[in-house]
């Protein structure tokens, strides 16, 4: 079975050519799930090729679009926005920070908290990643209708739901066997 994709490695310029890519027989069951690895991988690339001209890194602009729109945030806060973990937001909320980006202040309401908070600096950046978003884009639905659009993003939404619910899923079937093993451990021997 093969997939067929943008030649890799090609930026903007390789979009249209297209050369066959194997898919390996493993992923054979699961030639979406393949294909969305291929296309998050790709989709990613270019993302951090037309970030890093604003000085940016992946997932960076995500944060920076949620403190533009919400206004300074608990890095908790973040976490749970992003869907992230701890560490990841530290690294970024540090990175951002030395790049001038966001300022940390004590939250008024909590001794223990800091708030983030765009900068001056950040708010000038704003036009310049919604381009780089407006770019990625266009370079990801490069030669689809409007209704091909809207179809991929309905598709998408329900791959998402369809996750989310497993995930939901997942975390109840740990919790009742977490629960029926605790009861187990207690129990007569």
């Amino acid at each position: 079975m093969t997939q067929s994709t943008p030649a890799a490695g090609k930026g903007p310029a390789g979009v249209g050519q297209e050369v066959t890519v194997p898919v390996p027989a493993a992923a054979g069951g699961g030639p979406v799930s393949h294909a969305i690895f291929r296309l998050a991988r790709l989709h990613r690339m270019f993302a951090g090729q037309l970030l890093r001209r604003i000085g940016l890194h992946p997932g960076q602009e995500l944060v920076m679009m949620h403190l533009w729109e919400l206004g300074p945030q608990r890095q908790t806060d973040l976490v749970r926005l992003m869907d992230s973990d701890a560490a990841t937001m530290t690294r970024t909320v540090r990175r951002l920070e030395q790049a001038g980006f966001v300022r940390r202040r004590p939250s008024p309401t909590d001794k223990r908290a800091s708030l983030i908070e765009p900068t001056a600096a950040s708010h000038a950046l704003r036009r310049e990643v919604e381009q780089v978003w407006t770019q990625l884009e266009e370079l990801s639905t490069a030669g689809l209708s409007a209704d091909e659009r809207t179809a991929a993003l309905h598709t998408l939404e329900r791959l998402e739901q369809n996750l989310v619910q497993a995930a939901a899923d997942a975390a109840d079937a740990v919790g009742v066997a977490g629960v029926a093993g605790a009861a187990g451990e207690g129990g007569e021997a």
